[in-house]
């Protein structure tokens, strides 16, 4: 920079970048070398532009290829500065062989094809979930009405269609809609009646549209998962999304992966180190591992993965919900936690706080023997994570400076006892309401959220068998106050490269067989929030025990479990006149 030459490429820090920029602009440097990414996004007007040679590296296709023509355009178009000169140049550094193309795409127009062949099965997902599309004649319509089918009849040969006779193009976009249906069939996103014409969409294409995820994730979802898998198992299908096969693997970045790998706990196939997937799973190990990476753009690729990463892991759960996995449902909020923790699940909670390593830990273990014995009340036991330190300190910044300040400035403490602080610290109440004999209004019965003596009959909570139950939880946090104070929404997770906002999964299962039974999404908790739980009783008499969790979708460590329990008599005469009388409804109506 001091010869009047910058660089910028993803690989700075952004103050770096920053830096460049303004200097460019300001016209305090006057040549900036950069990558290709400042085709877009970037607006740096100049009066000169030298694109040098027009290929980069696609890792996918392990070759040299093209530049898009639209981002050699881009590249071009930052040539000229309006309010200081009255032209631009543009140089193009090109092989000899491609001169002439690149003469005649500079100086006649260069249509704009369309690119929906691609995705055109995500697409029909999307229009056959919001019910725009329900028979194969609509798919046909939507078509119709698309850019793509504007580009097919100016310019046939592009797509593959030989002449644009009416019977060419019917038959043409028939083949089309076929094949792309039969894909969604194949993905379990769609199902055709047995009239081979009305489409009826499913849960997991839903789930598809919901979350933007390509239909071959989904397929792979209903495939690989399962109702026990481990957080390895889990994490490997995550990984191997559809979403992740156009992450770059670049010139001799299978090298890099090798070495890499062999830092991290987890073995990968060492076949495919040059896979997108791959590479994946690698950097997501790294991000749990707190692992060196090899160069900075590895940090940039990461920001990428941990972008898609959530959504993914949002429409996994949905998947185990929907199958009723208890326990794969569970493994997936923490691999959520994980992911925006940056820490293994199997790691300390306590070392989620600021500048704490594991080598730090034995702080924490021997605080309880330091403890002083005119200390009353609190909690009195081993300091082994979150919820015991925040025990321990009861709030006192003093009692967590003590311990620490062997090892950690002043200015560090401040940091993590900020972190502590601010933590969400919920105390929760539960009630069931449902309909009961002979009464129509609504019945509220509390539960209580302690350990109750089973034996004890009045504290089982009476409900009716094969009847549909809300479990309604009161959230109320009890930290609210400096919360408020701090104006902090948002989950802290530094290692996570966007804002997030706090939020909770409330599971409510049966354990003994580890069967699901409801799951819903609650946002961030600012003083009280009450959610409700809808979900049906056995259908045989008895005790059962039902088990509520209440699992961060930000922390490790701080999530909650409660024990619901019911005793579950027979259906109520009103009920089962209830459902007699809508079951006559129904066969009238059929009939």
């Amino acid at each position: 920079m001091a010869f009047g030459i910058g660089m910028h490429h993803a690989g700075l820090h952004e103050r770096d970048r920053k830096t460049v920029e303004e200097l460019f602009v300001n016209c305090k440097i006057q040549v900036l070398i950069a990558t290709s990414t400042l085709a877009w996004g970037v607006n740096f007007p100049a009066h000169l532009v030298v694109v040098k040679g027009t290929e980069f590296y696609d890792g996918k296709s392990r070759r040299y290829v093209d530049y898009p023509i639209t981002d050699v355009l881009q590249m071009m178009g930052r040539a000229g500065r309006p309010q200081f000169d009255d032209q631009g140049k543009a140089v193009i550094l090109v092989h000899d062989i491609k001169k002439d193309f690149y003469k005649k795409f500079l100086y006649e127009p260069f249509p704009v094809e369309s690119s929906l062949l691609s995705v055109l099965s995500d697409h029909l997902n999307a229009e056959i979930a919001a019910g725009t599309i329900s028979s194969k004649q609509d798919a046909m319509d939507y078509i119709t009405w698309t850019y793509f089918f504007r580009r097919l009849v100016m310019n046939p040969s592009y797509y593959s269609l030989e002449d644009i006779s009416h019977d060419s193009i019917n038959k043409y976009l028939s083949s089309l809609v076929e094949r792309s249906l039969r894909d969604l069939e194949c993905s379990y996103c769609i199902e055709i009646q047995e009239d081979d014409r009305t489409i009826e969409p499913m849960t997991y294409g839903r789930i598809s549209s919901y979350y933007y995820l390509k239909h071959q994730t989904i397929r792979m979802f209903k495939e690989r998962l399962r109702a026990e898998l481990p957080i390895e198992e889990l994490l490997s299908v995550l990984t191997d999304a559809e979403e992740y096969a156009e992450l770059p693997v670049r010139h001799n970045e299978d090298q890099l992966n090798s070495v890499l790998a062999q830092q991290l706990p987890l073995q990968v196939n060492p076949h495919s180190f040059d896979s997108a997937h791959t590479k994946t799973h690698l950097l997501l190990q790294a991000h749990f591992s707190r692992a060196p990476l090899p160069c900075s753009d590895y940090g940039t690729d990461t920001k990428t993965v941990l972008d898609n990463a959530i959504r993914i892991c949002q429409a996994m759960l949905d998947v185990c919900a929907h199958e009723g996995w208890l326990v794969a449902s569970l493994s997936v909020c923490q691999l959520v936690q994980m992911l925006v923790q940056g820490r293994w699940l199997h790691d300390s909670s306590l070392l989620t706080l600021p500048h704490v390593e594991k080598q730090h830990l034995y702080l924490f273990r021997k605080w309880s023997n330091k403890k002083s014995p005119s200390d009353k009340g609190g909690y009195t036991g081993p300091v082994e994570g979150i919820p015991e330190l925040m025990a321990v300190c009861g709030g006192r910044e003093s009692v967590f400076a003590s311990v620490l300040e062997q090892e950690f400035n002043h200015s560090q403490i401040s940091q993590a006892w900020s972190f502590l602080s601010h933590l969400p610290v919920l105390e929760l109440s539960m009630s069931v309401k449902g309909w009961w004999e002979g009464d129509k209004q609504q019945t509220e019965r509390p539960l209580s959220a302690v350990r109750v003596n089973l034996r004890d009959d009045s504290s089982w909570c009476e409900v009716h068998a094969d009847q549909e139950y809300v479990l309604q939880v009161s959230l109320r946090r009890i930290n609210a106050g400096q919360q408020r104070v701090s104006k902090r929404s948002k989950a802290q997770a530094p290692r996570f490269p966007k804002a997030k906002d706090e939020g909770w999964f409330l599971v409510l299962g049966e354990v003994e067989r580890r069967e699901l039974l409801a799951v819903k999404r609650v946002g961030y908790v600012r003083n009280h929030t009450v959610a409700s739980v809808a979900f049906y009783t056995p259908e045989t008499t008895g005790k059962y025990i039902y088990t509520l969790y209440v699992m961060s979708d930000s922390y490790l460590g701080l999530d909650q479990q409660y024990d619901i329990h019911l005793n579950v008599t027979p259906p109520s005469i009103s009920a089962q006149v209830n459902t007699e009388v809508s079951d006559s409804i129904s066969d009238l109506s059929v009939s």
